[in-house]
């Protein structure tokens, strides 16, 4: 492998930061685990989980091949990076105290129902592979990333997000609370947003 630990460590760290700023599939867990407990909620986060490794892979493929022709962007793409960072930390500080969207999409019962609804919000978003392309570069060496270092990269960008969903579901009455507080919303976006801003400074001095 040619990416460190610690690489890896600071992408994990931008992924949980990135779970843990509520949003549309939060409020599709607890839905559906409130409605049908964890067997409800299982299905989604898998569906999910799919778009998790499709994005991330298909972000490097991507940003490889341009890379191959195009070295120099390398450093241009490692900004892209730290200013991707820097627009969604404002954007959430800006928007603490705003309320979270519900998808009624999301919620729909059923186990397949619930798989693909996951699936659907994850790949029916091109904003994915567009947030990925412009994240990646600023953690890894896109030119040198060996099958190891790509499955790694791959398996934490499913992984963080799939262990965030279920450990949501299992403690779905205190994610229900946060939810019903304004206040608690605000302060999580806040910590969220100024996370990222933090991530964007450690990017630009690595």
């Amino acid at each position: 492998m040619t990416v460190s630990v610690m690489d890896l460590a600071l992408y994990a760290g931008a992924l949980l930061i990135l779970f843990l700023t509520p949003g549309p599939v939060w409020v599709a867990m607890i839905a559906r685990t409130l409605s049908g407990g964890m067997a409800a909620a299982v299905p989604l986060a898998l569906g999910v989980t799919v778009g998790d490794v499709v994005w991330p892979f298909l972000a490097i493929v991507g940003v490889s091949l341009v890379l191959e022709t195009h070295a120099h962007l390398m450093t241009v793409l490692r900004w892209v990076a730290v200013l991707t960072f820097v627009i969604m930390g404002l954007a959430i500080l800006r928007n603490a105290g705003g309320g979270i969207a519900r998808d009624s999409r999301l919620t729909r019962p059923g186990r397949w129902a619930g798989f693909l609804a996951g699936l659907a919000a994850i790949l029916g978003n091109p904003k994915a592979i567009l947030f990925y392309m412009g994240i990646l570069p600023g953690f890894f060496d896109l030119s040198r990333l060996t099958a190891a270092d790509i499955a790694a990269i791959v398996a934490l960008s499913a992984a963080i997000p799939l262990l965030g969903n279920l450990a949501l579901a299992l403690f779905i009455g205190r994610a229900r609370r946060l939810l019903s507080s304004p206040a608690a919303v605000r302060r999580t976006n806040i910590a969220a947003g100024g996370m990222m801003l933090l991530v964007a400074v450690a990017i630009a001095l690595g």
